[in-house]
Protein backbone atom coordinates (compact mmCIF):
# COMPACT_ATOMS: atom_id res chain seq x y z
CA UNK A 1 0.00 0.00 0.00
CA UNK A 2 3.14 2.11 0.79
CA UNK A 3 4.66 1.76 -2.40
CA UNK A 4 1.65 2.89 -4.18
CA UNK A 5 1.00 5.82 -2.12
CA UNK A 6 4.69 6.75 -2.64
CA UNK A 7 4.07 6.13 -7.04
CA UNK A 8 0.74 8.24 -6.82
CA UNK A 9 2.83 11.43 -4.89
CA UNK A 10 5.77 11.25 -7.70
CA UNK A 11 3.24 11.29 -10.25
CA UNK A 12 1.68 14.32 -9.04
CA UNK A 13 4.88 15.83 -8.57
CA UNK A 14 5.80 15.20 -12.01
CA UNK A 15 4.01 17.90 -13.28
CA UNK A 16 5.25 20.59 -11.32
CA UNK A 17 8.72 19.55 -12.45
CA UNK A 18 9.96 21.88 -15.53
CA UNK A 19 11.54 20.24 -18.24
CA UNK A 20 15.43 19.89 -18.34
CA UNK A 21 17.43 21.49 -20.94
CA UNK A 22 20.34 21.70 -21.70
CA UNK A 23 23.26 22.68 -24.43
CA UNK A 24 25.39 21.04 -25.96
CA UNK A 25 28.43 22.91 -27.92
CA UNK A 26 30.17 21.11 -30.97
CA UNK A 27 32.66 22.36 -33.52
CA UNK A 28 35.89 23.40 -33.63
CA UNK A 29 37.63 26.64 -33.65
CA UNK A 30 38.33 28.81 -36.62
CA UNK A 31 40.98 31.04 -35.55
CA UNK A 32 39.72 34.23 -35.83
CA UNK A 33 40.19 35.48 -32.68
CA UNK A 34 36.45 37.04 -32.24
CA UNK A 35 35.89 35.45 -28.90
CA UNK A 36 38.73 37.13 -27.62
CA UNK A 37 37.25 40.48 -28.59
CA UNK A 38 34.01 40.60 -27.61
CA UNK A 39 33.19 39.18 -24.05
CA UNK A 40 31.08 38.78 -21.08
CA UNK A 41 31.64 38.12 -17.39
CA UNK A 42 28.95 36.79 -15.63
CA UNK A 43 29.88 38.43 -12.19
CA UNK A 44 31.14 41.97 -13.45
CA UNK A 45 28.67 44.61 -13.44
CA UNK A 46 31.05 48.03 -13.28
CA UNK A 47 34.47 49.23 -14.30
CA UNK A 48 34.95 49.63 -10.83
CA UNK A 49 34.13 45.99 -10.26
CA UNK A 50 36.55 45.32 -13.50
CA UNK A 51 39.64 46.96 -11.43
CA UNK A 52 38.96 44.93 -8.06
CA UNK A 53 38.74 41.98 -10.22
CA UNK A 54 42.23 42.88 -12.08
CA UNK A 55 43.78 43.57 -8.84
CA UNK A 56 42.63 40.57 -7.08
CA UNK A 57 43.32 38.03 -10.09
CA UNK A 58 46.90 39.91 -11.91
CA UNK A 59 46.25 37.78 -14.69
CA UNK A 60 43.23 39.73 -15.57
CA UNK A 61 45.56 42.55 -16.67
CA UNK A 62 45.29 41.26 -20.27
CA UNK A 63 41.83 42.29 -20.63
CA UNK A 64 40.40 45.66 -20.96
CA UNK A 65 36.74 47.21 -21.43
CA UNK A 66 35.64 47.59 -24.87
CA UNK A 67 32.60 49.25 -24.20
CA UNK A 68 28.82 48.16 -23.65
CA UNK A 69 26.53 46.14 -25.25
CA UNK A 70 22.17 47.40 -26.15
CA UNK A 71 21.88 46.14 -22.41
CA UNK A 72 24.36 47.69 -20.63
CA UNK A 73 26.71 44.99 -19.98
CA UNK A 74 30.69 45.49 -20.03
CA UNK A 75 32.53 44.26 -23.22
CA UNK A 76 35.95 43.11 -22.89
CA UNK A 77 38.63 42.05 -24.62
CA UNK A 78 41.69 40.88 -24.39
CA UNK A 79 45.11 42.50 -25.54
CA UNK A 80 47.43 40.10 -26.40
CA UNK A 81 45.18 39.01 -29.67
CA UNK A 82 47.10 39.71 -33.11
CA UNK A 83 45.34 40.97 -35.97
CA UNK A 84 45.44 37.67 -37.60
CA UNK A 85 43.03 36.80 -34.74
CA UNK A 86 45.99 34.50 -32.39
CA UNK A 87 46.84 34.55 -29.31
CA UNK A 88 50.29 36.49 -28.88
CA UNK A 89 50.61 34.64 -25.39
CA UNK A 90 49.51 30.87 -26.06
CA UNK A 91 51.86 29.34 -24.18
CA UNK A 92 50.78 31.00 -20.98
CA UNK A 93 46.90 31.62 -21.79
CA UNK A 94 44.56 31.70 -19.11
CA UNK A 95 42.76 28.42 -18.52
CA UNK A 96 39.56 29.82 -19.33
CA UNK A 97 41.00 30.45 -22.74
CA UNK A 98 42.26 26.82 -22.83
CA UNK A 99 38.84 25.89 -21.90
CA UNK A 100 36.49 27.39 -24.42
CA UNK A 101 33.91 26.73 -25.06
CA UNK A 102 32.75 24.82 -22.43
CA UNK A 103 30.83 21.60 -24.03
CA UNK A 104 28.29 21.56 -22.16
CA UNK A 105 26.84 25.38 -20.53
CA UNK A 106 23.38 25.74 -18.88
CA UNK A 107 22.01 28.63 -21.19
CA UNK A 108 21.76 29.36 -24.82
CA UNK A 109 24.89 30.75 -25.29
CA UNK A 110 25.18 33.48 -28.05
CA UNK A 111 28.52 32.66 -30.30
CA UNK A 112 29.92 35.00 -32.90
CA UNK A 113 28.64 35.17 -36.48
CA UNK A 114 31.13 32.55 -38.25
CA UNK A 115 31.74 31.10 -35.35
CA UNK A 116 33.22 27.47 -35.96
CA UNK A 117 31.11 25.88 -32.87
CA UNK A 118 27.38 26.01 -32.48
CA UNK A 119 25.58 25.59 -29.58
CA UNK A 120 22.99 22.62 -29.37
CA UNK A 121 19.65 22.16 -27.53
CA UNK A 122 19.03 18.87 -26.10
CA UNK A 123 15.88 18.34 -24.37
CA UNK A 124 14.59 15.37 -22.31
CA UNK A 125 12.38 14.64 -25.97
CA UNK A 126 15.74 14.23 -27.66
CA UNK A 127 17.39 11.72 -24.95
CA UNK A 128 14.11 9.19 -25.00
CA UNK A 129 14.14 9.23 -28.90
CA UNK A 130 18.02 8.64 -28.27
CA UNK A 131 17.71 5.55 -26.16
CA UNK A 132 14.81 4.06 -28.48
Amino acid sequence: MFDFLYSIKNEILSYFVPEKITYEVTGECKKCGKCCNYMYSVDTYTEKEFKIMQFLFPKYKRFYIKGKDDEGNLIFACKLVTPEGLCSDYKHRLRMCKNYPAKRVGYKAKLHDGCGYVVNIKSFDDYLQQKS
